[in-house]
């Protein structure tokens, strides 16, 4: 029920890894085909017994025979909601495709399994890979497993940690002092001079099915997530769901391309009605697909010196991938989109803070782009979005901390001391300045509170106080003297109002600079009621921006 079809002539063929170009026409690229309407009838009833993984798929993926030796357990990841991230974004449906759970902890595990079982069943003994990180990792594993040598080029970008784990699993590491571009030419070169099999990215068969193994769990996981009765009336015949959007960072593009294969497939056979919309996130230090997107064009204009921190998206000519990707969005949808290494950063400190989540920078990509795009007003406060968390962070990758991210508890000597106890005191007093700023949240819902809570702990270190009610505000400030309250105005006791005067009328907390947070629409006589009382006023559902931080860091530094 599989073969091959030329992207240049159409013809169609038997796959075998050993076959790298078209037979009639020797095009470069080609893609796997099935019997959809086939398939479509018996796919839903194949999976029932089957167990959650990649291979539940195996009827869709380009191998012949299925051998359940090589197996590592990829595929099957979570779908985590995103409750809070998507509290502070007004956006309630994010969800998490939590790919850190792979083998070696990145999506790549999928193409690794892939393609490795693909080179096995052609009898392939050795093998060529160029890679900033991850796909040598996953390769190596999954190749030692196999029996399989393997030759990764590296860039001289890549941290020393995971060339080392590369070389643990005993491939044969080339360290590239150049681009990745340039690193794939050279071993390329190094291939075709060996007479070696080359791992060809999004030109590669098994590369692009593998990853086309997410969508699939993504459309079953959210029907198992939402009630069949809330299900929107066009999709009641149909066995799956499907999201709005599809976030993922991007470098060569392979990864979206598979996926939207993925999508592609599910409505071919029948089982989904629509495409989502995709976005593909890019660095803004290497971002040619965002460039030719914005210009209106198929073609990409190759990046020669790529200028970003984060080397694993640092392809700076995605070539025919970026053409393809973007002609095929045109049914779903779909943007392209850059964001910084600095948004990046911060964006791995908020999940982290928000959903104990830590990720890596080319996965910190994808949120910080949906960050930017709620911003836009591009995603819709209903709407169901999925981002890819494709790898976990490396403790090694000191850039995302910077200086002083831990403290230095230095004991001195027992035998001068009195009692040990006093070292351990005396040596604890230095762990923690004499105080961090004390900030008062004041909201009668715990769900408020708790949002506010996780933003000011994403963004800084301090002392936080709750308070339930406007009576339990004023106790509250009187007896803690915060440096900033965050008020609510609308509490069922002592509104804020009530709260504020109490506040100015006590000489010990006349002076407490207050922010107060609303979901109502003030009138002008109430505005004019907290003018000279207040430091500013900010609209529940407007922390999406920085605003309520640089508003927290001028008033208590």
């Amino acid at each position: 029920m599989f073969f091959a079809e030329c992207l240049d002539c159409g013809h169609q063929y038997h796959y075998s890894p050993h076959t790298v170009t078209c037979p009639n026409c020797n095009g470069q690229w080609c893609e796997g085909r099935y019997d959809y309407p086939a398939l479509g009838k018996i796919f839903p009833s194949l999976l029932k017994e089957r167990p959650f993984n990649l291979w539940r798929y195996r009827e869709l993926l380009p191998i012949y025979e299925y051998n359940q030796s090589f197996s590592m357990g990829e595929g099957g990841t979570p779908l985590v909601h995103a409750a809070n991230l998507g509290m502070m974004l007004g956006c309630p449906n994010i969800y998490i495709k939590d790919e850190r759970q792979g083998p070696t902890r990145s999506f790549k595990d999928r193409q690794a399994a892939v393609g490795i079982a693909s080179l096995k069943e052609a009898g392939i003994t050795e093998a060529v890979i160029a890679s900033t990180g991850n796909v040598a990792i996953s390769y190596s594993a999954y190749a030692a497993k196999a029996g399989i040598k393997l030759w990764a080029f590296l860039t001289s970008t890549v941290p020393s940690e995971k060339m080392r784990e590369v070389a643990i699993y005993g491939t044969q590491v080339v360290k590239v002092t150049a681009s990745y571009d340039i690193a794939k030419k050279i071993a390329a070169e190094f291939a075709d001079q060996r007479n070696l099999c080359l791992e060809r990215g999004a030109r590669s068969i098994p590369s692009v099915e593998a990853m086309k193994t997410i969508a699939f769990e993504i459309v079953e996981q959210l029907t198992m997530l939402f009630d069949p009765k809330q299900r929107p009336a066009t999709n009641q015949s149909l066995p799956w769901l499907v999201p709005d959007w599809y976030f993922q960072a991007v470098s060569g593009g392979l990864g979206p391309l598979g996926v939207l294969k993925g999508f592609v497939e599910l409505k071919q056979m029948g089982l989904t009605d629509r495409i989502p919309s995709i976005a593909n996130i890019q660095v803004e230090g290497c971002a040619p697909m965002v460039n030719a997107w914005k210009k209106g064009s198929d073609i990409i204009e190759p990046i020669h010196s790529p200028r970003t921190h984060i080397s694993t998206l640092a392809t700076g000519n995605p070539g025919r991938t970026y053409t393809l990707l973007s002609q095929r969005m045109q049914e779903g949808g779909g943007i392209f989109e850059s964001v910084s290494d600095e948004e990046t950063f911060r964006t791995i400190h908020i999940l982290a803070k928000l959903e104990g989540i830590s990720l890596e920078p080319a996965a910190a990509v994808s949120f910080a782009g949906l960050i930017k795009a709620v911003r836009a007003g591009l995603i819709k406060p209903n709407d169901t979005v999925i981002v890819n968390c494709t790898g976990h962070t490396m403790p090694v990758e000191t850039i995302i901390l910077g200086d002083n991210w831990a403290k230095d508890m230095v004991l001195p000597s027992f035998a001068t001391l009195a009692t040990p106890e006093e070292g351990l005191l005396a040596a604890l007093e230095e762990v923690t300045p004499d105080r961090f700023p004390r900030i008062v949240i004041v909201d009668d819902l715990p769900d408020a509170r708790r949002l506010l809570r996780r933003i000011l702990q994403s963004q800084g270190d301090y002392s936080i106080f709750e308070a339930s009610s406007g009576q339990e505000a004023i106790m509250l400030a009187e007896k803690e003297n915060p440096d900033l309250i965050l008020l609510d105005l609308m509490m069922p006791d002592h509104d804020g109002f009530e709260v504020l005067s109490a506040l100015k009328s006590n000489n010990t907390t006349a002076n407490i600079p207050v922010i107060v947070i609303t979901a109502k629409e003030l009138t002008q006589g109430e505005r004019e009621r907290l003018r000279g009382h207040i430091h500013t006023v900010m609209q529940k559902g407007e922390f999406i921006s920085d605003e309520l931080s640089h508003e927290v860091r001028a008033l208590v530094g």
